[in-house]
């Protein structure tokens, strides 16, 4: 854009062609293109650990817990 005064001494604005893209634009697209990269890596990380880990291993049941379970439904613990 080039401004220069004219011989009234009003400002005259003379606007050019709009050359390459707006700076914010860039800065959204990287920004998407960036968090896109992101959501779309930790879902293939998601399905591939999904495939090939060994189920989780499930949390031993204490003997005191195990004894209220069994007596809760009226079986006597073994030892009793």
């Amino acid at each position: 854009m080039a401004s220069f005064a004219d011989g009234g001494g009003n400002k005259v604005i003379i606007e050019g062609e709009p050359r390459g893209l707006n700076p914010g634009l860039v800065v959204l697209l990287v920004v998407v293109a960036l968090l896109l990269v992101f959501f779309v890596g930790n879902y293939a990380l998601y399905r591939y650990a999904q495939k090939t880990l060994p189920p989780k291993k499930k949390k031993p049941i204490s003997k005191k817990k195990m004894k209220r379970e069994k007596l809760k439904q009226g079986i006597s613990a073994p030892g009793e």
